[in-house]
């Protein structure tokens, strides 16, 4: 392979490979090329044939080993695609026993200019849609579920990590299942941009040495082949000239990243303990390994903070994304390498940190109810509940004194209140819902 042999001389040597998904894309790119170029009459049939069959083999994940070209080269991703059309040449010239060439026959009717950026399209829609969809929409499922379970598991709500008004735990978890809800449609939506490809614009966008059926034809048939709605974009200079599209998925990964690192840390604070922190709930699984290797039977929240690693690598991509994003002048883009590579990493990234949280941590999430409540009755801030019958200043004063460690009830009796009144005071289920509970009095 006389450019890879080369390229390899004259690229970065980080030893940082194409995923599988960008593998995948460049077989089916190479695939549906050829196909339609036997159908437009272009491409001899033996030849096509044998390089769709070469092609498959590629997506397949035979010939892996063969895209050895670093990720840090050429821009536009010329060395991806060479690579590619190496490779099917050599496999199918051996198959037919006769040349068939890299660039007048695998490359027919292409260039790098749009194979690259259609490839990174491809293999990020299918990380998105394979992987990251289902791993949110199973999160929101988890979040529901346990929203569900500890429905009236009641608990001090916390506003600048201090005690404030009772909540259930069933609320907070609800709102992170409303949230991951909402990040699946947002994702989703980006998704869709994705699906519109510069394929058939060749070097600059106006389609020379293409037929103009071209590009429609592939993406047709990329459509078929993965189960996705990719069609050929309208106007081809926009895919290649800008990597927009891929800039605002990566930004939605990144909300989602933002999203769950936030869920993660209320774990933790919920886990903490057992004696010396909240310890509002047990996650029964986080003692499957040792959390200490020197404190025995210590546990911690290790797959929580994995999560929260993984989060805090797809915000730092985004930033990278951002970057290369900006690469480039008039007709192309140069970040086309770096942010395909970028993409289906931080989808893949998210998916296993999602799908690992809501089924070793979310789905077995015990509530500590009693130690839950315990604080709920507890916190200084149910002093609020009374404040519109004893006014703000007398109710400031009580809850002085309940900060001193006197219980909220015995405060309540001080000020004049009934045991009747203040057991309707403190009824949990009254307090986690709209209304006045004072004017009951």
């Amino acid at each position: 392979m006389k450019y890879v042999d080369c390229s390899r001389r004259v690229f970065l040597s980080t030893g940082t490979r194409f995923p599988r998904e960008i593998i995948w894309a460049m077989g089916a790119i190479k695939r549906s090329a050829a196909k339609s170029n036997v159908q437009l009459g272009l491409l001899d049939e033996e030849l096509g044939e044998a390089i769709q069959s070469k092609a498959e083999e590629l997506m397949n994940g035979r010939h892996d080993q063969s895209i050895v070209v670093d990720v840090y080269q050429t821009g536009s991703g010329t060395g991806l695609n060479m690579n590619a059309n190496e490779v099917l040449a050599e496999l199918a010239s051996a198959e037919l026993g006769k040349k068939v060439h890299p660039n007048d026959h695998v490359n027919m009717s292409q260039s790098s200019n749009d194979v690259g950026p259609s490839a990174v399209r491809v293999a990020s829609a299918l990380a998105v849609s394979r992987n990251l969809l289902p791993a949110l929409r199973g999160m929101s499922r988890s979040l529901s579920a346990l929203s569900r379970k500890t429905a009236t598991v009641y608990k001090s709500g916390r506003t600048h990590l201090r005690d404030a008004l009772p909540v259930t735990m069933g609320q907070e978890f609800g709102a992170y299942a409303d949230e991951f809800s909402r990040d699946a449609e947002l994702v989703e939506q980006a998704m869709s941009y994705l699906l519109e490809l510069p394929i058939g614009g060749t070097a600059v966008g106006t389609g020379l040495n293409a037929d103009p059926r071209f590009g429609g034809m592939v993406a047709k048939e990329l459509a078929t082949i993965s189960g996705l709605r990719f069609k050929s974009a309208k106007d081809k200079f926009r895919p290649m000239r800008l990597l927009t599209d891929l800039s605002a998925l990566s930004g939605t990964m990144r909300a989602v990243s933002i999203d769950l690192y936030r869920l993660c840390q209320d774990l933790r604070l919920m886990f903490s303990g057992p004696l010396t922190g909240f310890g509002e709930i047990d996650i029964p699984t986080q003692g499957e390994v040792a959390g200490s290797s020197i404190m025995p039977g210590k546990t911690n929240p290790v797959t929580v903070e994995s999560a929260l690693l993984a989060s805090a690598e797809v915000v730092g991509l985004d930033g990278a994304n951002a970057f290369a994003a900006l690469l480039g002048e008039f007709e192309l883009s140069m970040g086309v390498p770096l942010m395909g590579y970028n993409l289906v990493y931080q989808a893949n990234l998210l998916s296993e940190a999602l799908t690992k949280l809501a089924s070793l941590v979310i789905d077995h999430v015990v509530p500590m109810k009693d130690r839950a409540r315990g604080y709920a009755e507890a916190s200084q801030a149910l002093v609020t509940l009374v404040s519109p019958k004893i006014g703000y200043d007398r109710a400031s004063k009580l809850g002085k004194e309940v900060a001193k460690g006197v219980p909220i009830r015995g405060a309540l009796r001080k000020v004049g209140f009934t045991p009747k009144e203040i057991n309707s005071i403190l009824d949990m289920k009254g307090l986690v819902e709209p209304g006045i509970p004072a004017k009951k009095l």
